[in-house]
């Protein structure tokens, strides 16, 4: 099958989320991936469980929900880099690579001689991309760190969750591993950007990319807010700093989240509300002026929604062009009907001789679609396949490295 990346090697020496989730991107789009594990225990992830997918025996295998969710398509192979040979190995890999993404502390690899420095002399067109928490420079670039700490250092922390005030007031993070997945692709964006001025000058570069960064970036219109006002944005709850309504309604039975994005909206959502004059009223005809008074808006519109279910006001809001929905569960999401028409729920195999579960990556091309051939790989599934045909090395040579701890 034809793809984007098909004639694009990588090698993967990340780990956890946001490098996998570049190197997934990426494999998702056919290029070939070799991700490199420790021998012993391979990438953290691994142990992040339970869950863990079992195999065709009901045990558990080293596939956790986490490695699964950011790994497949990839080759798994096994190198301590920490020894001689394990260097000359990646060095070796190297010379034939288009793309490494490596996310170890700064200046861990160039102790090995694995540092961009080192690998452009024998592959002057490599594009090498560096991840880590913090970026490659700066008084906190030794540092280390999780997601967790990206989101409340980078500010999204301070603007979720209830108002101060109000019970479970505290800084609340976002449900998913944000500033991970968020550095995973714009990591993705700048490795093809990247390849693509190599296509024009014939030279590869490095690439520093940080997870504070990349929270501080999508701060996006709230930074701008703050920039424009001096006001310091504060939690709102499910409410919107600029736009009203647009925010969670409690219904006679259900909640519905209403978002309202323009005055014409508006006064669409007034006439199926039965409100016509809340459309006209001048206090709230524009957008500007429903931010201003939003304090005199809202309980209005929050006791006529509780005249009937959401079910209802799904039906009715829909058929008026006001964008609104359900709050789903990940069980609803996957029962969904444009979710399941997207068919955005995977099921690939594994080495473990089952199926294991996925969720699709979102991008549709017309000319190089997304193609799916196997879950995330088992440790070290590929060691010997790949140094026997990308480096030459004989059954017997293999075994010696793996007897060494070198695989």
């Amino acid at each position: 099958m034809k793809t984007a990346l098909g004639h694009i090697k990588v090698l993967d020496l990340t780990r956890v989320l946001a490098g996998p989730w570049a190197t997934q991107n990426l494999a998702d789009m056919g290029a070939e991936v070799i991700k490199v594990e420790r021998p012993q225990g391979g990438d953290d992830t691994r142990a992040w469980g339970p869950p863990f997918l079992k195999d065709v025996h009901g045990q558990e295998t080293t596939a956790s929900s986490y490695f699964l969710s950011a790994n497949r398509g990839k080759k798994s192979i096994t190198v301590d880099i920490a020894t001689p040979e394990g260097q000359r190995i990646i060095r070796d890999l190297a010379r034939d690579t288009d793309v490494l993404v490596e996310n170890y502390k700064v200046g861990a690899l160039a102790r090995y001689g694995l540092a961009f420095e080192d690998l452009r002399k024998i592959n002057p067109r490599i594009v090498y991309c560096s991840i880590t928490g913090y970026g490659q420079n700066g008084p906190c670039a030794d540092l280390p760190g999780y997601d967790f700490v990206f989101q409340g250092m980078g500010g999204i922390m301070s603007m979720t969750g209830q108002p101060e005030g109000q019970p479970g007031d505290e800084p609340m993070k976002v449900g998913i591993g944000l500033s991970d997945l968020m550095t995973g692709m714009y990591a993705t964006t700048a490795i093809l950007a990247a390849l693509e001025h190599r296509n024009v000058s014939g030279e590869g570069q490095y690439i520093d990319i940080s997870l504070l960064d990349c929270m501080v970036s999508i701060t996006s219109y709230q930074a701008i807010n703050y920039f424009l006002s001096g006001n310091v944005p504060r939690r709102m709850g499910n409410a919107h700093l600029n736009m009203v309504p647009y925010q969670v309604f409690r219904c006679k039975e259900g909640d519905i989240i209403v978002a309202v994005g323009n005055d014409s909206q508006y006064r669409s959502f007034c006439k199926a509300l039965g409100c016509d004059a809340l459309g006209t009223d001048a206090r709230f005809s524009t957008a500007g002026e429903r931010n201003r008074n939003r304090v005199e808006l809202i309980p209005q519109i929050a006791q006529a929604m509780k005249t009937r279910t959401m079910a209802q006001w799904i039906e009715l809001l829909r058929a008026a062009n006001v964008p609104c929905g359900p709050i789903y569960d990940l069980q609803q999401v996957f029962e969904d009907a444009q979710v399941r028409h997207r068919h955005m729920r995977l099921s690939l195999p594994h080495a473990a001789g089952v199926q294991a579960p996925g969720v699709a990556n979102p991008i549709h091309f017309s000319e190089t679609p997304i193609h799916y051939e196997r879950s995330a790989p088992g440790l070290g599934e590929h060691t010997d396949d790949v140094l026997s045909k990308k480096l030459g090395l004989g059954a017997d040579r293999i075994a010696a490295l793996r007897k060494d701890g070198v695989l």
